[in-house]
């Protein structure tokens, strides 16, 4: 302890000591790379605790006092800062520990802090009973180390195959231990560590818990003893203990007492191997490259001194404790002296190796091999242990080989030991009391130790020589498959004595010797010998005849006497009804005949259980026919042990099919009974053995028609008596052997298990049949497992006994007691696990199969039934018996294993879960304890993935933990897609009582949480996340690690859990950060489990982007925002181990380079490179002699979904179908092309199993990539843009736009993957599109040297090629994913666009000299550029754009029509367009528009059906529109007959009615009314058609007398339309686009083009004066005083977005007023050139409209309609003018308003900046989320917008102005200078016939109707009025007007002359 003595919280006792196992157990078990330099640390840091075992650090009263303190000064904790007080009651418990362990008080203390840290692991102890198990596992640690180093060393036994540098390490260090007096130590701890005294000390101070506690800490003491003792074993195999340590060693043994059953413990039986290894030179005969090194090393050749001592204490008359063991050791020492006498380094030890015949004497004496058999083979551990095995092997093969003649002695004894006893037989008198009975135990020890073969070595083999002339030489040449060469001596010797023991054999050696052959019978080849031993024994069947009796020991003369006892028995048959029939007398057999049978009868089921060939040949053997005799015995009354061997022996006949087949006929014959003998003896082998017999039967072979023309055939009277009178009894029958109990069931239990397990259910099943028997017809039976499951699905004894077993099976394994049968026991329980598991798992189909069949029977689900109450306990528990299982988990992996397989079928029913969670939690005790099972089954950590089948138990039973956690974690996966509560929620620690989101969650052990299956999976996932290599659980399971990441993300993707867990994660855990730094996750073993694992990471991952953006979590999204894109070397936290090295040399490469860090590759893109693009296909079946077609269908017909949501094929389905229909084949043919049909039915399932992979492996990556591309789209759109730098970011895009292009455009790429890239570039290209746009408009790098933007123009170039080969490699197929395409394709065009700049008013000032020579700004470079590469691709890219836009699916197809619009607005050589015309494209899509009309029409139904029709249809008039900006393009419409298509349209007509629209509103607001959506079809035409009208100005008269007659067609609702009522923001829109048409078709020129005759000619011009006259009606509205109204009016409908409306509105009607002037005009000068010519428009009144201060106009809509053919007063034009001046300098000051705040953006008070917002950002307190950078965006963006407004109403005012003058100078020119007044008299007109000029009729009569009152009074008001109006003023207004304005727009004094001339005409004095 150090001076200031910290107390380590890791408890120095323990923690330290784990470590260190794990490093030796790291380093030499597991073989992992680079742990030798780390175990070399931990050794020299260990040293100690070595030299000194087990020595606790001693007390002291310093330590006491620092103790006695720390309540009230604290104590100081290593790794803490300060001192901590601890709490009274603690350091009371440490002084009680620090007494009960007599260990120093701070390692005490430090040991119970470290109980309460370990406590959530061992639910229901405190932590003192925690700590004494710490105290005990911490020694257990270093005895386990001393072992693993021991057994490291290299030697003479064994080698573990380690590298050298390691075995030198151990071997050193173990070396020096050994010096330091290791074994004495050991043998001293051996001695005084007992599992009673310690628990003496424990019980007196309440150290011991409960039975668990208590059998883990007698577990762990006792794991102490055996692993000293085995290092002191594993020693003395490899190298020799020295004189002391040995004599030690033999001193210890002498003391040793026996166990009650008089065998050795494990822990004394290794001390005993130990000393048997020490005397061993058997090696020495083994010619081993190290011999001479080994003999130089063995002080038994090296050291005179050594012999002399051990031969002295062996030879020692002192009796040992156990007299037998000594016998043991002398036989050893002896057998050791006689091989060193044949060596020549023997001849200097001659005066002891001549006493090893003494010595073998006295182990005789001492019963040598009866302490063999009883003492050592009787222990437990000894045939767990193979080096046991084969020193006793050498011993008792030496003592044959090395001693013959003491054998021959033995020999020659028991004969006259017979004869005495024949002898004394004969005479009745007592038996010689000096019988001796070596021979007898050498024989039943060498048939005992041979039996039993756990490492399947077959030792045995060496006591048969393969020499001996067999008659099948051929078959036994192959069996060794080697040629014959001359056995060793040895194997001669040992097969003589084995052949030489037979002969002549004394009647009282005979039972031994047929046990001796039944040990040496075991095993394959093994029993081929003696199989045919016995045959050669046996004389032949002449010698017989003679009367020469053969050997005993043959076959001949077994079965001969059994046939005679047959004949016996048989003549004999008792008549039934005697009384005397229970008890028969033992007929013609004395016990000792009995017990010869006996032994025969189990000799031969050995030989035959291993060898096939015998079987046969015995079973065949026309004389013999033992299995008829045998079952000829069964019949008689023969005593109930041997009718048991005679079913056993049967049973072995039984593992033949061939053999089987016969017996099911033989048994139905002959009627086997089991009499009631066994239960009144309350024994019962007879049952068990024909439960047996029935088992293997089963298993080999059961036919369907057992038992035909006896009874109805079938099975079911067997299963009718295991069930009713062997397994439903078996509870209450009384058991002289409690063992025997148990045996019974699990007998009967298999035979069920079996029998369910084959059991396919079938339609046939549950129809009735009928079988006739005797004439008549009775019911046939069902096959026996459609019985059990009808049993198990019923409240049945069957299913009830079944759960009452499993209830008594878990309260037995709770008392952790050992007791008689357990082993049986487990193995029922385990039967009926799996019978419920089956009976679950065919509950479906059989349930269907019923329904489908309409039989009477009734059944439960089996969920159902086991909800019910258990009769025992009162309470609804049986699925709480069965989890109970899994806390048995590390005892009983497999009950644990079946338990969680039935949990989880069961977790597939919601209603059942909620049920479990209250039987869970309803007692509180037992829910703890479930919860424990569960995680301890996670936690464990010997189980294994990936071990193939068919391993030896260690590996099976890791396999099955493995399994176990699989099903667990599936159990939780299922459960929590269920509603709440639900299992999973429980298991995983949430609340289940209260709201699931309002759970708090802890670490274990905190605020009394405990430790869940959360806590379990992240500690599984957890492990070596600090280490480089990355999660261990990723690598070692991969499956499980998949599982373990999709919990997780279920539980954070789920609403109710996501809360807590994601809070949890990152603040307890830092559970993403720690894992994502390990990405990407490589297993080329197995690609699909890492691709899982990977995505379901990536998906959490992107949930916790988006939840930390939302809270704000800066620093949490930035961390992983920079470990997932940075491409800088990031410093990684290295483990402890790593770090120094590294600081250095990069502190020292940093001084050198100056830091020039390479980069390295971003995260995102190394996940994306593990994911591989391409997939290997499997090729098309090669079939011969299936068909192709219908292969195909039984395979499709075999698939299913499977849970991970992929269709796969069940293969065993298959198989078993494949099979049927071969076994259909009839005839020799098929019988003879049987093994080809298999053949190709393997491959067809190969295929299968193939197409299975690559379906999961494509599924994996499409998952994969998923995640991939969810995380990058939440990463650049959700996160917040500030994060990642505007040029980090484009670069961040590029790359991965670059890499995603590079895996997609490669050869092989796999199809099923394109979809998804598709989409994920598609986000790209928006992000990049955006980014670039943002970072234009915040004027940051705008013509920078690299080009465009961060970004440099080659790049975009290069991403353009690539998008563009994306879009040819997609052919003809994938158009759905083009759509993506063409999205990210228009996102990328729009970069190039210009943004929207202010105009000034100024630009036109410019000359046009400038504007040409100005440089090319880099949008319009960037243009050129991306035009060059459209076009080098040529046709291919513009005939797979067009076939899109003309066909197919709608989003593609308008995703197509928006790339051309887009494409042709930049062609300025229009390749593009010359295509689209030339290729009949445009053709068809004006043609389109026809087929149109239809879906249109649905569209204006008051609750439409979807809106594609309306979507497309907008798409494409915005591309037709596009085509008709060209003069060119426009000419080519007009060709393809566009607006004789339009004309056809009739949704033209079909305007709904604006008053029930209101109620039809859709009230999200989302589907428009049915006027928007008339609007959204008619507003695109009337564009279209004014871009025609402009673009045809050479052909406009063509044009504009095809639209001409489109308004004329649909007439009517133009006019109505043009009479609208209720002037709203869409009307204006139509109003504007309408009145431009008309000002530019309704002309009287146009009707000239059009070549139509005079009566329709007449109609034209009707409809033409009838546009005229509503257009100057809707100008006296609009100019009149209803303008104020309106406005004000849309101030008051939408007050959020009012300023945005107004300007809108205030556009529209000004476009409206200036269209109409134009209109106006046109026909002005359309009439003439000059005024007197020229028609009147306007009336001559000067008064303005009245009611400027809102009241009504006086043409306002109240008039009748009459009142409209008034002509409008020249007063409104003059008003007109005055409001466009006024409006003119409004706008003009707002407009130098906005200009100086664009200016001046960075002064702008915030106040202002806010407002301006608010007209971008909908929604109350939207301008408050938004960052200050933002905000000056949107500021600048809606100053723009405000300034392009103000000019474009300063254009119109402008307009306006101008044409007001030009209208207002021609009138009054003409009222003025050319009118004549009518005189009041005059009724007819008197100026018609004056001016008749080339005007129409109609047209003057409708100038007649205006100015019919035309007097002089009249002019001379209008002549006032004017010169009223007309004032200074106003000319003043005028001619600044056209100062600021004009003069700018290059039409210098166009304002000035007109104002000038209106002057003149109004002072003009009267003439």
């Amino acid at each position: 302890m150090a001076t200031q003595m910290a107390v380590n919280s890791g408890a120095s006792l323990w923690g330290p000591l784990k470590e260190l196992w794990e490093t030796v157990d790291g380093a030499v078990l597991r073989r992992q790379p680079e742990s030798g330099h780390l175990l070399d640390l931990q050794l020299k840091k260990h040293k100690p605790h070595f030299l000194t075992l087990f020595k606790n650090p001693p007390k002291s009263a310093e330590q006491r006092e620092k103790v006695r303190k720390a309540s009230t000064e604290g104590i100081a904790i290593q790794g803490q800062q300060g001192s901590r007080l601890l709490p009274e009651q603690l350091l009371t418990e440490a002084f009680i520990l620090s007494d009960l362990f007599d260990v120093g008080e701070l390692a005490a203390l430090e040991l119970l802090l470290a109980g309460e840290h370990q406590q959530p692991h061992f639910p229901g102890l405190t932590r003192g009973l925690v700590a004494v198990l710490l105290y005990w596992d911490g020694k257990l640690c270093v005895a386990n180390s001393l072992r693993t180093l021991i057994q490291s060393r290299q030697g003479k036994t064994f080698t573990l195959d380690l590298s050298g540098e390691l075995v030198a390490l151990t071997t050193r260090f173990t070396d020096e231990l050994m010096s330091q007096g290791l074994t004495k130590r050991i043998l001293t701890l051996v001695s005084e560590i007992s599992v009673t005294r310690e628990f003496e000390r424990l019980q007196k101070e309440r150290g011991l818990g409960n039975e668990k506690h208590r059998k883990e800490v007698s577990g762990l003491i006792k794991e102490c003893r055996q692993a000293l003792a085995d290092s002191l074993f594993s020693w003395t195999c490899q190298s020799p203990l020295t004189k002391d340590d040995t004599l030690a060693l033999i001193g210890h043994l002498e003391t040793v007492p026996a166990q009650a059953d008089g065998s050795l413990d494990s822990v004394n039986l290794a001390l005993v191997m130990a000393l048997l290894y020490c005397l061993d030179v058997s090696f020495i005969e083994q010619g081993t490259e190290d011999r001479e090194d080994l003999i130089q090393a063995l002080p038994l050749l090296t050291e005179r001194q050594y012999v002399s001592a051990v031969h002295s204490r062996l030879m020692d008359g002192q009796p040992w404790k156990l007299p037998g063991l000594q016998a043991v050791c002398r036989l050893a020492w002896a057998l050791s002296l006689r091989v060193l006498s044949q060596l020549p380094q023997g001849s200097a030890l001659v005066e002891f190796t001549e006493a090893d015949e003494a010595l073998a004497d006295q182990a005789l004496l001492g019963d040598v091999f009866l302490f063999m058999k009883e003492g050592i083979l009787g222990c437990e551990s000894f045939a767990q242990e193979e080096f046991y095995i084969r020193r006793l092997h050498s011993l008792i093969t030496d003592f044959l080989a090395l001693m013959p003649m003491k054998v021959k002695q033995l020999r020659n004894r028991a004969d006259e030991d017979a004869r005495l006893v024949h002898m004394s037989l004969q005479m009745d008198s007592e038996l010689p009391s000096s019988l001796r009975k070596d021979l007898d135990h050498l024989m039943m020890l060498i048939g005992e130790f041979y039996s039993k073969d756990t490492f399947g070595l077959e030792l045995g083999l060496e006591f048969w020589c393969p020499t001996e002339s067999l008659q099948h030489t051929s078959l036994q040449g192959s069996y060794l498959g080697m040629a014959l060469q001359r056995p060793p001596h040895k194997q001669v010797v040992l097969s003589k004595f084995v052949r030489q023991m037979g002969d002549l054999l004394p009647s009282t050696l005979y039972i031994s010797y047929l046990r001796m052959l039944k040990g040496l019978a075991n095993g394959p080849q093994c029993a081929h010998y003696c199989f045919s031993l016995l045959k050669t024994n046996g004389a032949t069947h002449s010698d017989n005849i003679q009367g020469v009796s053969g050997s005993p020991v043959s076959w001949e003369h077994f079965f001969h006497s059994l046939m005679l006892y047959h004949e016996n028995l048989r003549r004999d048959l008792p008549n039934p009804d005697a009384a005397q029939y229970r008890h028969p007398p033992l007929r013609g057999i004395t016990q000792r005949e009995l017990e010869g049978l006996t032994a025969f009868l189990q000799l031969l089921t050995t030989i035959i259980t291993w060898s096939e060939n015998a079987r046969l040949a015995l079973c065949e053997h026309p004389q013999w026919t033992p299995v008829v005799v045998m079952l000829g015995l069964l019949q008689c009354s023969v005593p109930p042990v041997l009718k048991a061997e005679l079913l056993q022996c049967l049973a072995a006949f039984g593992k033949s099919p061939e053999i089987a087949a016969s017996l099911w006929q033989s048994l139905e014959y002959t009627q086997v009974e089991l009499n009631e003998i066994e239960s009144s003896c309350e024994e019962y082998p007879l049952t068990r053995a024909f439960c047996h017999l029935i088992s293997t039967l089963v298993e080999s072979s059961l036919p369907i028609n057992l038992g035909a023309g006896l009874r109805v055939p079938g099975f079911q009277p067997y299963l009718n008596f295991l069930r009713d009178s062997v397994f439903l009894p078996f509870p209450t029958r009384a058991y002289r052997r409690p063992a025997e109990k148990w045996e019974v069931a699990d007998s009967v239990l298999e035979v069920f298990h079996k029998l369910l397990r084959d059991y396919e259910p079938q339609p046939s099943d549950f129809v009735q049949e009928m079988v006739e028997l005797q004439g008549e017809q009775i019911p046939a039976h069902k096959p026996p497992g459609h019985s059990i499951m009808f049993h198990l699905l019923n409240d049945s004894p069957t299913l009830a006994l079944c759960l009452s077993l499993l209830e008594e099976g878990v309260r037995q394994l709770d008392t952790y007691a050992p007791f008689p049968g357990k082993k049986q026991l487990e193995s029922a329980v385990l039967h009926c696990l799996c019978l419920l598991d089956l009976a679950l798992q065919k509950e479906m189909v059989f349930t269907d199969l019923l329904r489908e069949s309409q039989s009477s029977l009734l059944i439960s689900p089996l969920e159902q039934l086991l909800q019910g109450v258990s009769p025992q306990t009162r309470r609804a528990d049986h699925i709480v018996n069965i989890a109970r299982y899994l806390y048995h988990s590390s005892s009983n992996p497999e009950a644990a294993f079946q338990s969680s397989k039935i949990l989880r079928r069961i977790s597939n029913y919601p209603n059942i879960q909620m049920r479990l969670v209250g039987d869970f939690t309803h007692d509180q005790a037992v829910s703890e304890k479930l919860m424990a099972g569960f995680v301890e089954c996670l936690d464990n950590d010997e189980a294994e993935e990936g071990i193939e089948k068919g391993d030896d138990t260690q590996k099976k039973v890791a396999r099955i933990r493995h399994e176990t956690q699989i099903h667990i974690l599936n159990l939780l996966i299922t459960s929590l897609e269920l509603k709440t509560p639900n299992l999973a929620l429980y298991l995983l620690g949430y609340e289940v009582k209260k709201p699931v989101s309002s759970t708090n969650l802890q670490d274990p052990g905190v605020l009394g949480c405990p430790r869940s299956c959360l806590h379990a999976i992240l500690s599984l996932l957890q492990r070596g996340t600090e280490k480089r290599s990355g999660p261990v659980l990723t690598q070692q399971a991969p499956h499980l690690a998949e599982l373990c990441y999709q919990v997780i993300y279920q539980l954070c993707a789920c609403p109710d859990t996501s809360g807590p867990t994601m809070r949890y994660l990152r603040t307890s855990q830092d559970f993403l950060f720690s894992h994502l730094q390990h990405l990407p996750f490589i297993l080329p073993s197995n690609q699909i489990a890492a691709l899982s694992q990977m995505s379901w990471l990536m998906k959490t991952a992107a949930i916790e982007l988006r939840v930390t953006s939302l809270n704000r979590q800066r620093s949490h999204t930035q961390r992983l925002v920079s470990l997932l894109l940075d491409d800088q070397p990031h410093t990684q936290h290295t483990a402890d181990g790593e770090s120094g090295m590294e600081e250095e040399t990069r502190s020292v490469s940093g001084f050198l380079h100056f830091d020039t860090v390479s980069k390295v590759r971003r995260k995102l893109l190394s996940v994306l490179d593990a994911i591989d693009f391409s997939q290997d296909i499997p090729e098309l079946l090669q079939l011969d002699f299936f068909e192709r077609t219908q292969i195909e269908q039984v395979i499709s017909n075999c698939e299913h979904v499977n849970e991970q949501g992929h269709t796969v094929c069940n293969v065993k389905l298959l198989h078993r179908v494949l099979v049927a229909e071969v076994n259909a084949l009839q005839g020799m043919a098929a019988i003879g092309q049987r093994p080809l049909l298999m053949e190709e039915v393997n491959s067809i399932l190969q295929q299968v199993v193939e197409r299975n992979r690559v379906r999961r492996s494509l599924g994996a990556k499409r998952h994969a990539l998923q995640s991939w591309r969810s995380l990058v789209e939440t990463l650049l759109t959700a996160c917040p843009a500030d994060l990642i730098p505007a040029d980090d970011r484009q670069l961040i895009i590029r790359d991965l736009l670059l890499d995603l292009h590079d895996k997609v455009l490669s050869e092989d790429a796999a199809g099923e993957l394109m979809p998804i890239v598709a989409g994920a570039v598609f986000t790209l290209t928006a992000q990049l599109s955006q980014s670039v746009l943002s970072e234009q408009q915040q004027g940051v790098g705008l013509e920078s040297s690299s080009g465009f933007a961060s970004i440099a123009n080659s790049a975009l170039h290069l991403i353009l090629r690539k998008l563009l080969d994306f879009i040819l490699c997609t052919g003809g197929g994938y158009q759905r994913l083009r759509a993506h395409l063409y999205g990210s394709l228009l996102y990328y065009l729009q970069i190039a666009q210009k943004p929207e700049e202010p105009d000034t008013l100024q630009t036109a000032g410019k000359a046009m000299w400038e504007r040409l020579t100005a440089p090319e700004d880099s949008f319009s470079k960037l243009q050129r550029e991306n035009l060059a590469i459209i076009e080098s691709y040529g046709k291919a890219l513009m005939e797979v754009v067009c076939r899109d836009a003309c066909d197919g699916h709608e989003i593609s197809r308008m995703l197509a029509l928006a790339v051309l619009d887009r494409i042709l607005s930049i062609d300025r050589q229009n390749q593009w367009l010359l295509y689209v015309c030339n290729s009949g494209y445009l053709r068809s899509l004006v043609e389109s528009l026809r087929q149109d009309d239809g879906a249109l029409q649905s569209m204006l139904t008051p609750q439409p059906p979807l809106l594609k029709p309306l979507y497309i249809y907008e798409s494409k008039m915005a591309l037709l529109t596009r085509v008709a900006k060209t003069g060119q393009g426009a000419v080519e419409l007009l060709r393809c007959g566009l607006v004789a298509q339009l004309m056809e349209c009739q949704v033209f007509d079909m305007v709904p009615d604006n008053q029930g629209n209101y109620a039809m509103r859709d009230p999200s607001g989302f589907i428009p009314s049915p006027m928007d959506r008339y609007r959204q079809i008619l507003l695109p035409t009337l564009r279209l058609f004014q871009v025609i009208l402009t673009s045809t100005t050479m052909n406009h008269q063509q044009g504009a007398a095809q639209v001409l007659q489109w308004l004329i067609v649909h007439a009517d609702t133009i006019q109505s339309l043009l009479r609208c009522q209720e002037l709203s923001m869409g009307a204006l829109k139509e109003l504007s686009l309408l009145t431009g048409i008309i000002s530019k078709t309704a002309l009287p020129g146009v009707l000239e083009m059009g070549e139509v005759n005079s009566s329709a000619l007449m109609e034209f011009q009707g409809h033409i004066n009838r546009f005229q006259r509503l257009c100057l009606s809707l100008l006296s509205r609009l100019a009149g005083s209803e303008r104020e109204r309106l406005l004000k009016q849309a101030e008051i409908a939408a007050p959020g977005d009012s300023a945005e409306q107004r300007e809108e509105m205030e556009v529209a009607m000004q476009q409206v007023c200036a269209n109409i002037m134009e209109y106006c005009q046109t026909l002005l000068l359309q009439s003439s050139a000059q005024a007197q010519f020229s028609i009147c428009l306007f009336s001559p009144s000067g008064s303005e409209p009245a009611g400027r201060d809102g009241g009504r106009a006086d043409l306002s809509s109240s008039l009748p309609p009459m009142a409209y053919s008034r002509a409008p007063s020249l007063g409104l034009v003059l008003y007109l003018l005055k409001n466009s001046a006024a409006d003119f300098f409004r706008f003009h000051q707002s407009h130098r308003q906005n200009l100086g705040k664009l200016q001046s953006l960075d002064q702008l008070p915030p106040e202002e900046l806010k407002e301006l917002c608010q007209g971008l950002v909908s929604g109350p307190g939207g301008v408050e989320k938004i960052s200050s950078v933002q905000r000056s965006l949107l500021a600048k963006r809606r100053l723009v917008q405000l300034i392009n407004n103000r000019a474009k109403l300063l254009a119109l005012c402008s307009y306006v102005i101008e044409t007001c003058l030009f209208v207002l100078w021609r009138h009054l020119e003409y009222y003025l200078l050319h009118c004549t007044p009518a005189d009041p008299k005059d009724s007819l007109l008197p100026g018609a016939g004056l001016y008749r000029s080339r005007l129409t009729d109609g047209e003057i009569n409708w100038r007649g109707l205006g100015l019919s009152r035309v007097s002089q009074q009249d002019l001379d008001l209008l002549k006032s009025d004017m010169g009223a109006a007309f004032g200074e003023a106003l000319q003043r207004k005028l001619l600044e007007v056209e100062g600021l304005y004009s003069q700018v727009r290059s039409r210098y004094t166009f304002i000035q002359a007109l104002v000038r001339r209106i002057r003149g005409l109004v002072r003009q004095p009267k003439s």
